[in-house]
């Protein structure tokens, strides 16, 4: 790793103890900082995380947030989840303490090459096939950040000449200071996380923070076809280079293949990538067909753009599971591609209300309390042939802990179904 001194002996709190909290906290205290933990929640999984997983030496405060923990120290580092107007943050401010994220510690110590995938939909199955394509051109590559590992949880094994492709948010981009991807790309720009920004202004001006600190030597690429992204090559200093879909590419296979242009991988070996991908769990994954209906699992789906694109994607008459936490999305976006395709919608979460206020009078709308309640009431709902699709165009945090712990949850639930509707159940 690259600058481990810096870190010895300084006084880090690190604000937020779920994964990248946790990894940055570990990774810090082992290069010789003086570590604290502060973290809101009090529950199963941060007494688990704080028990059984950080470092035994590491101070840690569950259910609080103490003045102290940030006056004292030299550094704060802020997890993704932390609201930007947090009093943390807030403290850190006025005590003058730098605040910064994860990602920019592992950034400062990673001696591989950077790719850095931001966007508001397909980032994830990006992040994944420019991994792939590195790894089946032979060249070692770790693929973390918001897929997977944390960036800090894997930056200790890199060395130089390895290739580090990481996912990133805009939650963690409004933290950088000096964080500098040879190669940044933005694949597309919706409206997402508006419950955070006040507009989509605010929300772009996160994720352009991607190529603030490149320079003439690093690279850009851009979705020409995102009207978003239109004219950010005038603000970057780095070269920029634009994909759009071609021939029978999709977005994020031509977004791939620019990557791989530029990093020199072959394209006849990342188009057998792309032929021998089956795609990402939690993303419009199979789980069951019970009596010929048949339930997909799109829990990754957290935006209205994602979900469309899911209903797009399927041509059979859909039953459809949604809701969640309310991200400040208009979810009267889905009913032209509804239209016709959607018989019902069942609606779970905190959003429920304020989702069925968008989509009553267009479709049939029902609520329940719950995911299994809803799983159970779609396959009712359901006749042979249909599709039971689970997009919730919310985030998770209402009732899970992120959108994997919902998709697996929703799987459970199918499978359990699929088991007492068996021949043999």
């Amino acid at each position: 790793m690259r600058n481990i001194k810096y870190f010895k002996d300084k006084r880090v709190t690190i604000v937020g103890l779920a994964r990248s909290g946790l990894a940055c906290a570990n990774l810090l205290h082992g290069l010789g900082a003086f570590v604290r933990v502060t973290d809101i929640k009090d529950n199963s999984q941060s007494r688990s995380y704080a028990s059984s997983l950080l470092s035994n030496d590491i101070p840690v405060e569950l259910g609080k947030h103490s003045e102290a923990f940030i006056k004292e120290a030299d550094l704060v580092v802020i997890s993704p989840g932390v609201p930007p107007d947090s009093q943390p943050v807030t403290w850190a401010k006025a005590f003058s303490r730098p605040a910064i994220s994860e990602i920019e510690v592992a950034g400062m110590l990673c001696p591989a090459q950077i790719i850095a995938v931001t966007g508001s939909n397909g980032k994830t199955t990006v992040t994944t096939l420019i991994g792939r394509a590195l790894d089946a051109c032979g060249k070692k590559v770790f693929v973390c950040g918001n897929i997977g590992n944390p960036f800090s949880g894997e930056v200790a094994k890199m060395r130089e000449g390895d290739f580090a492709v990481v996912e990133v948010s805009s939650f963690q981009l409004e933290t950088i200071r000096e964080f500098k991807p040879k190669i940044a790309l933005i694949i597309n720009i919706n409206p997402n996380h508006l419950d955070r920004y006040n507009n989509m202004r605010e929300y772009l001006d996160a994720k352009k923070r991607i190529f603030m600190n490149q320079d003439k030597d690093d690279f850009l690429v851009l979705n020409a076809q995102d009207a978003c992204l239109s004219g950010l090559e005038k603000e970057a200093a780095a070269k920029v280079l634009f994909f759009s879909g071609e021939n029978s590419l999709n977005p994020n296979q031509s977004a791939v293949l620019k990557a791989g242009e530029l990093l020199g991988l072959d394209r006849p070996t990342i188009l057998k990538v792309f032929s021998n991908f089956k795609g990402l769990e939690h993303r419009m994954e199979d789980v069951a067909e019970i009596n010929k209906v048949r339930f997909i699992n799109d829990s990754k789906a957290t935006t209205a753009d994602s979900a469309i694109w899911a209903i797009n994607s399927i041509s059979s008459p859909i039953v459809l599971i949604a809701g969640g936490r309310h991200k400040g999305i208009d979810y009267r976006v889905i009913i032209e591609a509804a239209r016709n395709k959607v018989k019902h919608v069942v609606l779970i979460g905190e959003a429920k209300e304020r989702i069925a206020a968008c989509l009553q009078g267009e479709f049939p709308v029902e609520m329940s309390a719950g995911l299994k309640e809803a799983v159970n009431k779609t396959y009712a709902l359901a006749k042979p042939g249909d599709s039971v699709l689970f997009s919730p165009m919310c985030s998770s945090f209402d009732m899970f802990k992120d959108y994997e712990e919902r998709g697996r949850a929703f799987k459970k639930i199918v499978l359990e179904l699929a088991g007492r509707n068996s021949p043999h159940g």
